[in-house]
């Protein structure tokens, strides 16, 4: 059984703001892609429907979904949101990552 993927507090609160703003979208997207620095990237959308095999994961009014193919890449991973000196970004734990690079959005495995 594939292990779960989880949203941290700072992730949930980020989204839903986000979401709020944006009045035509209900969820934010994370997928996977081939490319990047390290072999595959995530992306992440803003998109107001949700599809068959898609994964939800909600907390407090944020809503995320990643589909199935994504899945496979992604199991065990937390979705986090990181402000620091170096900037704001969402960046995704994966105990499945052998590399990333420095952007925090770049991964092989």
């Amino acid at each position: 059984m594939q292990e779960p993927i989880t949203l941290s507090d700072a992730a949930a609160k980020r989204i839903a703001a986000i979401l709020q703003a944006e009045n035509d979208k209900t969820a934010m997207r994370v997928s996977v892609e081939g490319g990047g620095c390290s072999g595959f990237s995530y992306k992440f959308d803003l998109v107001d429907k949700e599809n068959e095999d898609d994964l939800v994961l909600e907390k407090g009014n944020a809503k995320v979904l990643i589909d199935s193919l994504s899945l496979v890449y992604m199991g065990g991973s937390e979705i986090d949101f990181v402000d620091n000196l170096l900037g704001q970004s969402f960046q995704i734990k994966n105990p499945n990552a052998v590399a990333s690079c420095g952007c925090g959005t770049s991964f092989s495995i």
